[in-house]
């Protein structure tokens, strides 16, 4: 029997990982040297764009799936608090009109972390292929 935490969890782990997906694929798409350049422009390292593109984009793709659901949803939260630290903070909660605030990004923050500690089995890939063996994403051990 599946409980309800258990399909939260997938509900939170599917959203998260269509939004990151989106934002990871857009990077791409609109050209990475542009968000090379952003970074440099903002102090970052260039070559971090990289990096946090393709984790949006193949984390977003392993959260759909139900892979590695806790280390990518750590590594999405970790990418979460560097946004708002850097980006967002400044603009406020909900912006200062010319920049938009970090409320989205505080959401994406808390799902991430929620994630990161619980886990979600329902529908996940990982269970599937480790079900023989103790998966790590397993979220109704704390149910």
């Amino acid at each position: 029997m599946t409980n309800k935490y258990e399909w939260s969890a997938l509900i939170l782990r599917v959203v998260l990982g269509i939004a990151f997906f989106v934002h990871g694929l857009a990077k791409f798409q609109g050209g990475i040297e542009n968000i090379v350049g952003w970074f440099e422009s903002i102090g970052l390292p260039g070559f971090l764009a990289y990096g946090v593109a393709l984790i949006e984009t193949a984390g977003g793709i392993a959260l759909i799936l139900g892979l590695g659901t806790k280390m990518v949803s750590a590594l999405l939260a970790l990418i979460m608090i560097g946004a708002i630290l850097k980006v967002k903070l400044a603009a406020g909660f909900l912006g200062n009109g010319q920049s938009a605030g970090y409320e989205l990004d505080l959401a994406f923050l808390a799902m991430a972390v929620s994630l990161a500690v619980t886990g979600s089995k329902l529908y996940s890939l990982g269970h599937v292929i480790f079900r023989g063996r103790e998966y790590n994403d397993d979220a109704s051990k704390s149910a």
